[in-house]
């Protein structure tokens, strides 16, 4: 890739992304995604692998259907309506489409099975920015029509719940988990849209955030399976104390930042009176509490017979990079006290 590529590519990226969340007609909205979508793709095919080659084709398809999907349900609705304007939403086909593209394209259950085959095939930077940037537009459209097709929303949400925990049960692979994490945790989100958007927000940025610094660790230590992490508490104390951490908030356990959200969004729920919807995602969250904990056990509590013990890496001098590392895992995961506040931020 040529040094001049990089930053385009990422300018397309941030330039898609804000072109679908401000525009307020259907045509804008959907060049945004496809801007979005066409920016990624050269970063998914630098590593000239048959693996990175398959991965860039299979999203290049899916999210080309999801487009088509997303741009005919327009059209049904302007045909309908006379208007091209993203709300109001008042015709039943044209929304449930799109919801059912959107999911398609954010990788919801059912219509997930793209996703850990394509985070399979990709390097962690490029993973990382698929878990994380390319939620935030989708997202947004789904918070327009939301509303109007609740108990469809809520099966998608519910179904992802359930599906991601079980999904990851059985991987070995680290980018499979975090793909599999990413649909549970997408479903949480998607549950709390039409009550409580700024639920919402809220978890999706924790999750942004800390999703960030677990690839940026997977990354530093090269802990694309899980017998890898088995050695890798030997190359950086930063690592050793704050993986844990990272994947406990990634569970919501308290007293972990990522319980809060979880939290508020079961109380939203149940203030509705959705407990048999707020009861099956509190329980499938518990299956993706299994392999956070699975994840966690192999890195803190495994050690691997040809680890030579007698020089030990993380006896060197802490880097720029495992300090600031530390101190953003503390910063984002151990401030469930300044969860009010936060709360309130999201909500202003």
């Amino acid at each position: 890739m040529t040094p001049f590529l990089l930053p385009v590519m990422a300018f397309s990226l941030l330039m898609g992304t804000l072109i679908t969340i401000t525009s307020s007609n259907w045509m804008l909205a959907w060049m945004g995604i496809e801007i979005n979508t066409l920016a990624i793709i050269p970063l998914m095919i630098q590593n000239h692998h048959p693996r990175a080659a398959e991965a860039t084709t299979k999203y290049f398809i899916v999210q080309a259907a999801a487009a088509a999907m997303i741009l005919f349900s327009a059209v049904v609705k302007a045909w309908l309506t006379g208007e091209w304007i993203i709300n109001p939403f008042s015709e039943p086909f044209s929304t449930s489409l799109l919801i059912l593209a959107l999911a398609l394209k954010l990788g919801l259950a059912p219509l997930h099975s793209w996703l850990p085959d394509v985070l399979q095939g990709l390097d962690f930077t490029t993973g990382m920015i698929l878990s994380t940037w390319q939620k935030i537009a989708p997202l947004t459209l789904m918070l327009q029509a939301s509303k109007f097709e609740l108990p469809l929303v809520l099966t998608l949400g519910a179904v992802s719940v359930v599906v991601g925990g079980l999904g990851g049960l059985n991987q070995v692979q680290t980018r499979k988990i975090m793909a599999y994490s990413s649909i549970a945790h997408l479903g949480w989100m998607a549950v709390a849209l039409p009550f409580a958007p700024h639920l919402t927000l809220m978890a999706l940025t924790l999750y942004i955030i800390t999703t960030y610094c677990l690839f940026s660790i997977l990354l530093l230590t090269g802990g694309k399976t899980i017998n890898t992490l088995a050695i890798s508490w030997t190359k950086s104390n930063a690592i050793l104390i704050s993986t844990p951490i990272l994947l406990f908030s990634l569970g919501g356990l308290p007293p972990t930042m990522g319980f809060v959200p979880k939290w508020f969004i079961l109380s939203e729920l149940t203030a509705h009176h959705m407990s048999t919807v707020a009861l099956v995602i509190a329980m499938g969250s518990l299956l993706s509490l299994y392999f956070y904990i699975r994840l966690t056990y192999a890195l803190t509590l495994t050690k691997a017979p040809n680890t030579i013990t007698c020089l030990p890496t993380w006896r060197l001098q802490l880097s720029s990079w495992d300090t600031l590392l530390m101190t953003s895992v503390l910063l984002i995961t151990l401030l469930m006290p300044a969860s009010p506040a936060a709360l309130a931020l999201f909500m202003t």
